[in-house]
């Protein structure tokens, strides 16, 4: 699946089952599934994507793997 920030859209109403078993309906036409994970209403997008760009918990362990940006590059 190609990389992108936003929702995936599906046609509704629709029926989610999450991992931990619980179900998740949506009677509406066309649904914004979160992607991101960032949404306070996961598994539904509330468009936190475009205020945040990388979650708490990933930017822990990008730091933590050393993979962030050098905030001392001269190039910034």
């Amino acid at each position: 699946m190609p990389e992108h920030s936003g929702p995936l859209l599906v046609e509704g109403p629709v029926e989610i089952v999450l991992a931990d078993g619980s179900v998740r309906l949506s009677e509406r036409p066309v649904v914004a599934l979160c992607m991101c994970r960032r949404s306070k209403r996961y598994p539904f997008c509330d468009t936190s994507h475009r205020r945040r760009s990388v979650p708490p918990a990933e930017q822990a362990a990008q730091a933590a793997q050393g993979d962030g940006e050098d905030a001392t590059d001269a190039d910034h």
